[in-house]
Formats: C-alpha cells, sequence, structure tokens
C-alpha cells in the first residue's frame, strides 16, 4: 500500500468517526439553533474549514438566514444573493477556488464580518419535495500545501459535505416543521385569547400585558428557560373561559350580585374545561394556569380554594401579573389605580393573596417589571 493510500484510509476513517459521532445528536436534536450548531461544527470538522455554516430559506420574507456562522451570531442576506444564493436557484453546489475572482460574490457578508473569504464550496439540502430548504456553505480550507500555498477545497471536499447534506437533510426538515408547529401553536394561543379579550369592553392587550409580565416575573424567579417560555406562551389563556360569561355580566359597570359573581368566577372552570383534555402540552399547562390563576396562597380563592403550594406555580406567577395589570388599568368598573397604591396593595397581601417570595422578587425589581406594563400599556393605549 503507498503512502498516498494510507493517508486516504486514516482520512476515511476520520470522516466516519465524525459522522458517528456527530449524527446521533444531530438525529436527536429538534431545537433548530442548536442543530445549526452541531451541523455547522460537523461540515467544519469534516472538509476541515475555517468556517463552516448552514443557511436556511426564509420564503416568507425572501432572505436567506444562519444562526450560526462561525465568528458570527446571525446573518440575513437576499434570497438570491452570493454562492448560496446561486445554490438556492439552481440545486448546484459550488467549487470555488477565490471568491474574489467571482462574479456571484456577495461581499457583504466578508464587509460585516472583517473576514477574508477565499475558496468556497456550497451544497444544497433538499427536502421531501425535492426543494432546496438550505445551503451548506464552507468556507477557506485550513492548512497549507508542499509549496507553503493556502490550501484549497478539492472535488473529494465537495464529495464528503455532500454526503454531510444527505445525512442531515431529513433532520434539518423534521426541526423546520417542528418549528413551523409551534410557531403556528403560539398563533393559534394567542388567536383564542384575543377572542377571549375580544368579549370585554377592557380597554387595550391585556392578555399580552400580562403574558410579558408573567414571562419577566418567571424569569426574575430564577426558572428554567424553558418553564419561562412556556408560561410566557400560556399566560394569554388565563381568561379564556370569560368567552362562556354572558356580555351583561361580563361588562356590568357596577357591583356584581352574588348570582352574577358566581357566574363570573365560573370562567375559571371553563377555561380549564376547554383545554385540558388537549393531546397538546402546552394547551394541558395553560389549563392549569386559566384554573387556577384565582386561587389565593392562604386558600380563599376560587375555584378550589386550595393553598400555598398546591396552586401551580405557573398560576401562581400568572395572578401576580393578572392583579398588576387589573389594578393599574382602566376598567368598565374603575379608574386605574396609581402606581404607588398598587405596590403598597401587594405589600399588604404577601402571604394572604400572594406567595410571599414572588411579591419578594415583584418588590425587589419593581421598576423593571411596572416598566413591563407601562412599556406595554403605551404601546396597547396609543
Amino acid at each position: 500500500m503507498t503512502e498516498l493510500d494510507d493517508k486516504q484510509v486514516v482520512e476515511s476513517q476520520r470522516i466516519l468517526e465524525l459522522l458517528f459521532s456527530y449524527m446521533p445528536k444531530i438525529a436527536a436534536e429538534r431545537k433548530m439553533d442548536n442543530l445549526l450548531v452541531l451541523m455547522a461544527d460537523l461540515g467544519r470538522s469534516i472538509v476541515s474549514a475555517d468556517r463552516c455554516s448552514l443557511w436556511l430559506v426564509d420564503e416568507d420574507n425572501g432572505v436567506l438566514w444562519t444562526k450560526v456562522a462561525h465568528g458570527v451570531s446571525e446573518l440575513r442576506i437576499p434570497l438570491n444573493a452570493g454562492f448560496v444564493g446561486y445554490s438556492v436557484r439552481t440545486g448546484e453546489p459550488l467549487l470555488i477556488k477565490d471568491a474574489y475572482q467571482d462574479p456571484r460574490f456577495d461581499r457583504r457578508s466578508d464587509e460585516k464580518t472583517h473576514y477574508r473569504t477565499t475558496s468556497v464550496m456550497t451544497v444544497p439540502l433538499m427536502n421531501s419535495m425535492g426543494h432546496v430548504m438550505g445551503v451548506f456553505q464552507a468556507i477557506n480550507k485550513q492548512g497549507v500545501n508542499e509549496k507553503g500555498e493556502q490550501e484549497i477545497f478539492s472535488i473529494q471536499d465537495l464529495e464528503r459535505l455532500s454526503l454531510t447534506a444527505v445525512y442531515s437533510a431529513k433532520t434539518v426538515e423534521s426541526a423546520m416543521l417542528n418549528t413551523e408547529l409551534e410557531a403556528t401553536q403560539r398563533e393559534i394561543i394567542h388567536i383564542l385569547g384575543d377572542a377571549s379579550e375580544s368579549r370585554s369592553q377592557e380597554t387595550g392587550d391585556h392578555i399580552q400585558r400580562v403574558a410579558e409580565i408573567s414571562y419577566t416575573l418567571a424569569k426574575l424567579m430564577g426558572l428554567p428557560e424553558e418553564d419561562v417560555d412556556r408560561i410566557r406562551l400560556a399566560a394569554p389563556m388565563h381568561d379564556l373561559g370569560k368567552v362562556g360569561i354572558p356580555d351583561a355580566i361580563l361588562n356590568k359597570p357596577g357591583r356584581f350580585t352574588d348570582e352574577e359573581y358566581a357566574i363570573m368566577k365560573s370562567h375559571s372552570e371553563k377555561g380549564y374545561n376547554m383545554l385540558c383534555n388537549s393531546k397538546r402540552k402546552l394547551l394541558r399547562f395553560a389549563a392549569e394556569i386559566a384554573r387556577s390563576h384565582h386561587e389565593r396562597w392562604d386558600g380563599r380563592g376560587y375555584p378550589r380554594g386550595i393553598a400555598g403550594e398546591e396552586i401551580p406555580l405557573a398560576a401562581r406567577i400568572c395572578a401576580v401579573a393578572d392583579v398588576l395589570d387589573a389594578l393599574s388599568s382602566p376598567r368598565c368598573y374603575k379608574q386605574p389605580w396609581p402606581e404607588e397604591k398598587v405596590k403598597e396593595e401587594f405589600i399588604k397581601q404577601r402571604g394572604a393573596q400572594f406567595q410571599p417570595e414572588l411579591v419578594d422578587v415583584l418588590i425587589e425589581h419593581w421598576d423593571e417589571i411596572y416598566g413591563v406594563y407601562r412599556r406595554e400599556a403605551a404601546r396597547c393605549f396609543e
């Protein structure tokens, strides 16, 4: 066996080890940002590139974007720009020795990142329908040749990057579909939340403000990022049950009779019943918020009269956000409370209506949290 053959065997073994190392991680990953990191690292390692990125097609906005282009956090370029744009249009790979000698080169990325591109490879990723959904791009082969010159990508490098693209395409397509489903679910949640809000004559987007205040409070409580995001998404559903409350009661300017108050309180269980049987975890999570956001820490709330940590944490957080917004905003039955009076009410209700630790975080970060209310209210009432 010649020295060249030995090198090829070693290199082939290296490629296989990389694939066996990365592909299980890629196949198991569903979060797009993490997936792009893994794939960019795999592509760079396989072809010994200085930089590698995976550009995705965003047809709605007519751009190509990458969350990971080694050296930068995110780039967006026109859909038809540069080498990646060419591969999107034609579905063809490219192998370029010197980018600056090719008229298709888009220098804007270099200008933005203060980087010098020389050799380039692009490989399109095809979805199950045969359409280009993204493009692998490798930039600047690492190392120098026997003449002391900078290495350039070879046909063999292009074949290897193409192999990586074939292995990865299905996972990218699944991740893109999952992202689309999540976005659709979020939109449905806000539509349903808006439907409950539209029944009321209250001004402004109460559900959006409650969602943002809940999100900020949850973040300041130190909850895991996933839980913080779930609370932000589910909080708009807290009053969904109001769609089942008669207008005469929902928009009554004066005090409720005992019978009317009992009907109004039923919105908590109504919202829960509308959501609790969903197959979607997020909607079942929202169901618990809808049912429990009027429970009190001291057990004197409704509908179940549960107390303390029996109340789901997300509902405890949403309760604080809901009351902060309700007291601070104009309602058909009252004028908005002054900020200082709202603050005093939370201090008064510490350990009674609200969990003490939640009130402590609220007061400690009052300017930041109340600032969220002011910002969202200004946007909604403008």
